[in-house]
């Protein structure tokens, strides 16, 4: 579904991102992990079209992101989930306002005027919410309610991938938890892929088929999530498991 091969970055002559190349198969969760400033961010902006590489090659479904066309057709399948859910949101806008923007302005989809509120109820049914949060404003919220109606955005499109950027670190444990279970469904019953970006590697390994390693902008380690975190290979990754809190509701 994406092939990202040999991506490099450079700021201000930083080496952000160094010869990164990995896959994402339809339905499949990857999970990226490294500290603040290893470089999980930019690879995802690039992914998204936010920022455009130096060097190497981003294919989505075998075409090259690199053409203008195929970039406009994968803004509709591949989306994103940032880390501040209410900083996502527009303070003055319901629920309802935000949900038909993402139809109508962004996606520019059919949505049937006559009957909206349905429709959009049943995108929040999707996420654990009730159609009665359509006429709430972001503050009525709390932030995990905020991060289900984002990933309701994420949805409008169908998209084959969504991206998951740190989308739970503004989160206490146990909403996590629940985001987590959602997440789950999600991909069981719509067959999304996730990029599924965090510091937190008890979080990522909760839901990820495999997992990458970066440090310093580069993978130092990438493999299946049991075999990464049953025999680490790179010092690094080992002592991002030393300190891995034991979360018994992440695990399947």
């Amino acid at each position: 579904m994406l092939v990202i091969d040999r991506i490099s970055k450079t700021y201000a002559k930083k080496k952000v991102l160094q010869q990164i190349s990995f896959t994402i198969l339809p339905g499949e969760s990857v999970g990226l992990i490294g500290m603040s400033g290893s470089g999980k961010s930019t690879l995802a902006r690039c992914v998204m079209d936010l920022e455009r590489p130096d060097a190497g090659e981003m294919l989505w479904q075998g075409a090259s992101l690199a053409n203008k066309n195929v970039r406009r057709a994968s803004r509709k399948s591949i989306q994103i989930v940032f880390q501040d859910p209410r900083n996502s949101l527009n303070p003055a806008w319901t629920m309802k306002k935000s949900l038909k923007e993402a139809y109508l302005q962004f996606h520019r989809l059919p949505i049937q005027q006559e009957d909206v509120d349905r429709q959009l109820g049943e995108l929040l049914q999707a996420v654990g919410l009730s159609g009665e949060y359509l006429s709430r404003y972001p503050h009525e919220l709390s932030t995990g309610q905020c991060q289900r109606v984002c990933i309701a955005r994420a949805l409008v499109a169908s998209p084959e991938l969504i991206i998951l950027d740190e989308c739970l670190s503004a989160l206490d444990v146990s909403v996590q938890a629940q985001v987590i279970e959602l997440l789950r469904d999600l991909r069981k019953q719509r067959q999304v892929g996730y990029l599924f970006i965090s510091h937190d590697i008890a979080v990522v390994t909760a839901l990820c088929d495999r997992l990458l390693v970066l440090h310093e902008g580069i993978v130092v380690e990438q493999g299946r999530t049991e075999d990464v975190i049953a025999n680490p290979q790179h010092a690094y990754t080992r002592s991002l498991l030393a300190d891995v809190p034991q979360y018994p509701y992440f695990t399947e």
